[in-house]
């Protein structure tokens, strides 16, 4: 679990970026390619420490492996109730 603020943010901002992919119809290996790219930038950057940004690449492997995060949601039809 990221206990880190500015983790949390990042995290954020990453699965965030996933799922607009995935709405945009990009396929796995590319969303995949964008997240090992917002890591190797995080690292070369420095903002966070190591061992930070090495529990946000295994918070955000865990959000890529979840199906339930890329599935569309059903819009869920409302029933039109008559009272009398």
């Amino acid at each position: 679990m990221l206990q880190d603020a500015q983790a949390i943010r990042y995290y954020q901002k990453l699965t965030d970026g996933m799922v607009d992919l995935w709405h945009r119809g990009r396929r796995f290996d590319e969303i995949q390619c964008y997240m090992d790219g917002y890591l190797a930038c995080l690292r070369h950057s420095n903002t966070l420490e190591a061992y930070v940004i090495h529990r946000l690449e295994e918070e955000s492997w865990r959000f890529f492996r979840d199906p339930s995060n890329f599935e569309l949601a059903q819009p869920q039809l409302q029933t039109e109730v008559d009272y009398y």
